[in-house]
């Protein structure tokens, strides 16, 4: 690894620590050198606040070694006035006579742009530097500007026999007693269905906060009645989003409490209400591509899909997702609704316990 390649990796690392407080911006680390050494670093802590740039050039005390210093940024620094004045302006600014840039933002209002500048102000540029490493970092960022919807996360958990749910018997589930909760993972008519552990739990919850939203169906709102929260880990509530074509989820379940921004899509919108919104599905549209209008309308870079398994098979089915995590938990049904299938391979297999974490990418 060369110098450059050194400070681009301590630039990734800043901008990860933004992962859950940043989006729908990037996430953005940067590292300013002088002489060999890093005399000043920063990364975007929160939407809508000071940019990596800006925290990097703030935290270095004598500025005019800024005037002899090399600035590492994983991202092309901002052209453009957003909620922040442009980065570009600022490392003009103070002169600073050489950027190291990790990939290009492709964004409309950057996309070179920011790079334009630089040079047009006589700034010696390098682009590329660990560029698959941070584009990487930012491939919500990247899937929602480029591909017009958000980073698809499928999630489910299933048992060493394949299953991820028990075979269920009553069909009018609604009608059944709501009061349960997803505290032990006891479903809402009483069917004990959790499969993973605890630890693993904590590992979701994690992932929710990471993600701007989470999406389920109308059988797993019934069966399960989840919160769909952020319980378990420190971190923001992503969005929720439940298909409801028929408005047959019941007035009192988790997901209608009004606690958290939720979206209910269905063929039937009822008045929105305080954090819910009703959002129509038309029946003579694909589903899919309706369902990822809807969440691109409203800003949502990424999204977990946890089921149920129609829902979860409608993405893979129309190859429309870019991540997997699979649980398998050491349980086993015997019988009941069989989990989804992929058609590509693990990349990596992660042992939690007695549970054994699965990762698929969709290349």
């Amino acid at each position: 690894m060369n110098l450059d390649e050194k400070y681009m990796q301590r630039s990734l690392l800043l901008a990860q620590k933004g992962l859950g407080n940043v989006a729908p911006n990037p996430m953005v680390g940067c590292v300013i050198v002088h002489q060999n050494n890093i005399i000043g670093e920063g990364y975007h802590q929160l939407y809508g606040k000071a940019h990596a740039e800006v925290n990097a050039i703030n935290s270095v005390k004598n500025k005019e070694l800024l005037k002899e210093s090399i600035l590492y940024v994983n991202l092309e620094p901002c052209a453009h006035y957003g909620k922040t004045p442009p980065c570009s302006d600022l490392i003009i600014k103070y002169k600073i006579p050489k950027v190291v840039i990790g990939c290009i933002d492709s964004f409309s209002e950057v996309s070179g742009k920011g790079i334009e500048k630089l040079k047009n102000a006589g700034i010696d540029v390098t682009v590329g530097v660990l560029e698959k490493e941070s584009l990487n970092l930012n491939k919500r960022f990247f899937t929602f500007h480029n591909k017009k919807r958000p980073y698809i996360i499928l999630k489910w958990a299933e048992t060493k026999d394949g299953f991820m749910d028990v075979e269920r018997h009553c069909e009018k589930r609604s009608n059944l007693i709501h009061q349960k909760e997803e505290i032990t993972g006891q479903a809402r008519n009483d069917v004990n269905n959790w499969i993973t552990i605890p630890l693993s739990k904590k590992l979701v919850h994690k992932w929710r906060s990471e993600e701007m939203g989470i999406m389920v169906g109308t059988n797993t709102v019934i069966n399960d009645n989840p919160k769909l929260n952020v319980r378990e880990w420190n971190g923001k509530n992503p969005t929720r989003i439940v298909l409801d074509l028929n408005n047959r989820i019941p007035e009192n379940s988790n997901v209608l409490d009004n606690s958290i921004a939720t979206i209910i899509l269905t063929k039937h919108p009822k008045v929105n209400q305080e954090n819910i919104e009703y959002c129509l599905i038309e029946k003579e549209k694909s589903l899919l591509t309706q369902i990822l209008d809807v969440l691109f309308q409203h800003q949502i870079q990424s999204a977990i899909i946890e089921g149920g398994k129609q829902l979860l098979e409608t993405f893979v089915s129309e190859n429309c997702w870019d991540e997997a995590r699979v649980f398998v938990g050491n349980k086993t049904f015997e019988k009941g609704l069989r989990a989804p299938e992929l058609k590509v391979s693990s990349y990596l297999k992660e042992n939690i316990s007695t549970d054994t974490l699965y990762y698929y990418l969709n290349d």
